[in-house]
């Protein structure tokens, strides 16, 4: 009997402690559940998003490539239609970029993407914005971003599936946001930002996968481009010549999309954006020109700073005193899976130098150009209204464009080279390409120096301008050239070559009358030089004795390289892709891991042989351009003015074109002043939609070099329209 009750006592026992344990567990569960789970945004206001576009009149007509052409009373109402037009062509890119501007991203693509959240907030992007919206910007930009905040609203309140939770409603703090979260990345904070947490590799790593993620291309990759202008003097038929050659990846972020751009306010461009963008970035109209490469000016700086706590500061020494680290907390999500995701929390510091990073190596500072100025989408929308030199030119000393050079040309036949820079003004005492002492105001930024200081070619005696992302001093013929001299060390002036700033110099320079038929023909030039990095490597592999038959093999094929990247092209694939691999994918020497030249030769010739069963295919049958059913051989490489990339090295089968030329313009004005304007995209104006004939409608002409001619006047345009309407008023 006592045994029974003993037994059942302790059954008693044991069940009231699973009951309660179970309890307690379904308790943890959902409270993890509940910490986890995703919060829903804000409600969207669908109603109210419709009724706000009443206020907005304009007209959206394709033509027959599809290519929005936006006519409207008001600059707002164009910029209005300009977000309505690409949200239909590429919506899920612009809603990926409205959140990479707020600092949610990670929120959607996990943690590739928790370091440029945190960025967003530790650079403090949003908190300048919302403090300098008002006071900053003309009443013409807000009315811009406004306009453009409301398109985009539109576009999602016409259709709750159309958009992602929380995307809407978008801001015109948004659109700023785009501008001031995007541009430093194009000078190289991130890669500065990176090397402070060198030895730390799992943040290395976080942040080559976070900028990959984000724009779409390889981790070794940059951005490069091509421009040129060719005055009067120096053509065969008197004519001024614009070429707009940016080198982009082909889809995501920061891919290029066009776009003609007209209102009664005197805004008439036609040219390329990136998505989230309510201006033309850089094209033509019937006017003026200019375009854009990119350049490497030294705009960041690092200090060393003194810290009351390594690990945990609160306190910074400056010029002998102790002052406090501005501190705040920041606040981001990161996706899990389903509908949870991690919330994160991470102290952001800053200093009277800039944002402070704790590191496993010490506590750093960071300068860099562009910090805290919100006005970028001003002065390239100040750039899209210039009437003329003087305008254009006014606009540019805005300084709020860190960076980018600038190609510029006109129907007054004035044209122009600017190594457009934010420089800061640094006390050159300092070696300022190492990291700084940050307690001391010696080496505190004094402002940034004027537009008029960059080096500068204005209307040269040679009759032309041309940069391929090389150093601003070979920007036109010899005599008419920036003085090195006059730019001392402190400056950061970058002074990079590039194999496409030799041939740049080479047919443009070396042609004194240069018809349209030339212009056009030089810029699709794919050979490499022979004082080029490929050239060089060629002649030293093929100098090194082996007896290895696979060498042998390849060295034989190697002798007979004339340089070109012709499709057709037998040599082409050894001597490239062998470049790559020991000169690095941008073929600069960075990044590279093996410089051994021979070994790289050995492991290229391995990997074709393998796949192509020969070391000697064709380049075309190496390197494809694919888009939807077209696959096609393409002429062209890394680092010719005919700009190819693949989107990896060789690995398993034929590589993939993924960026360089993608959206290309040219313009020409006569004597008269009568302009003529050429385009071309590689691949279409829907850049997702795979059932639309414009997905890949412009594909095989980029292959093939061909050009569209857009229309320019509205009764021509009418006649080839695809579809016309008015967002928001009439149905497609």
């Amino acid at each position: 009997m006592a045994i029974g009750v003993f037994y059942g006592e302790n059954g008693d026992i044991m069940t009231n402690f699973l009951r309660v344990g179970g309890v307690l567990l379904l308790g943890l569960i959902l409270a993890a559940a509940l910490y986890f789970k995703t919060p829903a945004p804000a409600p969207f206001d669908r109603k109210a998003a419709i009724v706000a576009a009443d206020a907005y009149d304009v007209r959206v007509i394709r033509d027959r490539f599809g290519v929005p052409h936006i006519y409207g009373e008001r600059d707002a109402d164009v910029a209005f239609g300009l977000a309505y037009a690409h949200a239909e062509d590429d919506w899920a890119t612009m809603e990926e970029v409205i959140f990479f501007s707020r600092g949610a991203l990670a929120e959607r693509k996990g943690k590739d993407a928790a370091i440029p959240d945190f960025l967003i907030g530790a650079l403090r992007i949003g908190r300048d914005i919302e403090a300098k919206y008002e006071s900053d910007l003309a009443p013409e930009t807000r009315a811009l971003a406004e306009g453009y905040a409301a398109g985009a609203n539109l576009w999602c309140a016409e259709d709750k599936d159309r958009c992602a939770p929380g995307a809407a409603p978008v801001t015109p703090y948004d659109v700023i946001a785009g501008f001031a979260s995007r541009t430093p990345f194009f000078y190289g904070l991130d890669v500065q930002l990176t090397a402070l947490f060198e030895g730390d590799v799992k943040t290395v790593k976080a942040a080559e996968n976070a900028r990959e993620a984000f724009f779409h291309i390889n981790k070794s990759a940059e951005t490069g481009s091509n421009a040129m202008a060719v005055a009067r003097s120096r053509s065969a038929d008197g004519h001024t010549r614009l070429m707009v050659n940016s080198h982009q990846p082909y889809a995501g972020p920061v891919a290029w999309y066009e776009a003609r751009l007209k209102s009664e306010e005197g805004w008439d461009m036609i040219g390329a954006l990136f998505p989230g963008a309510p201006i033309i970035l850089h094209g033509a109209g019937p006017n003026l020109g200019w375009a854009h490469t990119v350049n490497r000016p030294d705009l960041v700086d690092v200090y060393e700073l003194t810290v009351d706590n390594i690990k945990n500061p609160t306190k910074y020494k400056f010029d002998s005193e102790w002052r406090d680290l501005d501190t705040e907390t920041v606040n981001f999500r990161v996706r899990l899976f389903g509908p949870f995701s991690l919330p994160v929390k991470r102290k952001a510091y800053h200093s009277v130098h800039g944002p402070v990073f704790v590191t496993k190596h010490g506590v750093f500072a960071v300068s860099y150009a562009g910090a805290g100025n919100i006005r970028t989408a001003e002065q390239w929308y100040r750039m899209n209204k210039a009437q003329n030199f003087a305008d254009w030119r006014e606009a540019m000393s805005i300084g709020a464009i860190p960076s980018f050079n600038a190609v510029y040309a006109d129907r007054d036949d004035n044209i122009g080279y600017f190594y457009n820079a934010a420089i800061p003004v640094r006390d050159p005492a300092y070696d300022w390409s190492s990291v700084l002492p940050g307690d001391t105001s010696k080496t505190l930024w004094q402002g940034q120096r004027s537009f008029d200081v960059v080096p500068t070619v204005v209307n040269p005696a040679a009759g032309y301008v041309v940069n391929a992302n090389h150093t601003p001093f070979l920007s036109t013929g010899e005599g008419d050239n920036p003085d090195e001299a006059a730019f001392p060390p402190h400056f950061g002036i970058d002074t990079r070559t590039t194999n496409r700033g030799l041939r740049i110099q080479a047919l443009y320079g070396g042609d004194s009358e240069i018809t349209e038929e030339e212009f056009l023909r030089y810029k699709m030039d794919h050979i490499y030089a022979e004082d080029s990095r490929v050239m060089e490597l060629v002649r030293n592999v093929t100098k090194q004795p082996s007896d290895e038959p696979l060498i042998k093999e390849a060295v034989y094929v190697l002798k007979s390289w004339n340089g070109s990247a012709d499709a057709s092209n037998r040599a082409a694939p050894l001597a490239i892709l062998t470049a790559q691999k020991a000169r690095g994918y941008l073929l600069d020497d960075e990044g590279v891991e093996n410089p051994d030249q021979l070994e790289a030769l050995r492991q290229t010739a391995k990997s074709l042989k393998d796949i192509f069963g020969r070391v000697d295919p064709e380049w075309g049958e190496v390197l494809r351009f694919r888009r939807g059913d077209i696959d096609l051989p393409i002429n062209g490489g890394p680092d010719t003015l005919r700009a190819v990339y693949p989107s990896s090295l060789l690995e398993d089968g034929p590589l993939t074109a993924a960026g360089g030329d993608t959206h290309i313009l040219y313009a020409d004005w006569s004597a008269d002043g009568a302009s003529n304007i050429q385009t071309i995209h590689q691949f279409g104006a829907a850049t997702l939609d795979k059932s639309s004939p414009h997905y890949d409608d412009q594909a095989e002409m980029f292959v093939n070099g061909e050009w569209r001619t857009p229309a320019m006047e509205l009764e021509a345009l009418l006649v080839e329209a695809t579809a016309d309407y008015q967002p928001g008023k009439t149905a497609k």
